[in-house]
């Protein structure tokens, strides 16, 4: 298999040694990482995983963030774990990705926490929560800001342990066959909206939707759906979506960050030794970062050739809206948090950083682009 763009940078460096490797070179890369020991494979061993996804084959943005998570860990180990990786619906359905795994299906799945609210309404968090984190933001709780133990917690009791397997940045609000001029156009409309942004719609009036990735286009087209949010343009051009939703709108409230979770059945984690393991935390911290980038740069591209090529019209949600919307985030946040438990402890940690981190995001990030403009 040739390798993805951004891979073969990233990887066809010097060849890398399996032992400089564990010694702390790609370690470093990946940040402090305490790794603890596991039941040893055979170091000539060769392992092959199948990781399960939720996305389309080779979508931009997550479904070439699951095929390069594979492909590093195929390279970094020396060809010791392999990885197969399936197209929502191959193995499992979309929304199958976190039970699969859980149940040894699959060794690892790669997919969106907010999919799994259903199950545990707090894993929404550790994608996005309306008028929440921004991606580095976010990356700063996780990595920084205790979110990533907290993260382990939560999913223990599926079987899984969780990374971060890539991101697709600030998303935008979504496509609408037609405008949205008031707080008033969104009552009874039905819109693909998942995690806690769907919440916030359904108590705006909306009817949000579960519809998996690769049946959106077939539901905007039959007219099942009015609306749908996705991610941004780098990703919605794929999908074809504005053939028959042509208005595009923003901002993206009820998704400021789009985090790709990659997760490994706790069985078949534990049963790596210690180098398999910084291995996998590697490649899904490298991609993490990779896919940001990436990301930055489709969502540029795609954009010009939508409002050129594709005639879609840019618009901006309406003030009665955007702030309605606010208040009900603030109710959403507050419910999911009385819950339960592990929901109030996850609830308060990112609450806090985000009171924490929005006061540096406003005289750094946002002045800086403030002065950009003029």
């Amino acid at each position: 298999m040739s390798q993805p763009r951004g891979v073969q940078g990233a990887m066809t460096m010097t060849r890398i040694t399996r032992r400089n490797f564990a010694r702390g070179g790609a370690l470093g890369a990946a940040g402090a990482l305490v790794v603890p020991a596991a039941p040893a494979v055979a170091q000539n061993a060769t392992l092959h995983w199948r990781m399960v996804t939720s996305w389309p084959r080779r979508l931009p943005g997550p479904g070439m963030s699951a095929e390069r998570i594979a492909e590093r860990i195929g390279v970094l180990s020396g060809g010791r774990l392999q990885i197969t990786v399936s197209a929502a619906g191959e193995v499992v359905p979309a929304f199958g990705v976190l039970d699969a795994v859980g149940t040894g299906v699959a060794e690892m799945g790669h997919s969106a926490s907010f999919y799994w609210q259903g199950k545990e309404p707090a894993a929404s968090f550790f994608t996005t929560v309306p008028f929440g984190l921004t991606p580095n933001e976010h990356v700063a709780w996780v990595d920084a800001g205790g979110g990533q133990a907290l993260w382990d917690e939560l999913y223990a009791p599926f079987g899984v342990k969780p990374f971060m397997g890539g991101n697709t940045g600030v998303c935008m609000g979504g496509w609408f066959r037609r405008e949205i001029k008031s707080l008033d156009d969104v009552r009874g409309l039905k819109i693909r909206s998942l995690g806690l942004g769907g919440e916030v719609y359904r108590r705006l009036g909306a009817l949000p939707q579960t519809t998996a990735p690769g049946e959106i286009l077939v539901a905007l087209q039959s007219g099942v759906i009015d609306g749908v949010e996705f991610v941004g343009p780098g990703s919605d051009i794929a999908l074809g979506l504005y053939r028959f939703a042509p208005f595009y709108y923003g901002p993206g409230f009820n998704k400021p960050n789009g985090t790709g979770e990659c997760i490994v059945a706790l069985k078949a984690w534990k049963a790596l030794d210690a180098e398999l393991q910084a291995v996998v935390t590697h490649a899904c911290a490298a991609e993490a970062s990779y896919a940001l980038a990436e990301m930055e740069r489709l969502n540029i591209e795609a954009l010009r050739t939508l409002t050129t090529r594709d005639n879609a019209q840019l618009r901006t949600f309406p003030h009665d809206l955007i702030t309605a919307a606010r208040a009900k985030a603030s109710d959403v946040l507050g419910d999911l948090a009385a819950k339960s438990a592990s929901g109030q402890k996850v609830h308060d940690s990112y609450m806090a950083f985000r009171g924490k981190i929005s006061a540096w995001s406003r005289i750094s990030l946002q002045a800086v682009l403030e002065a950009r403009a003029g």
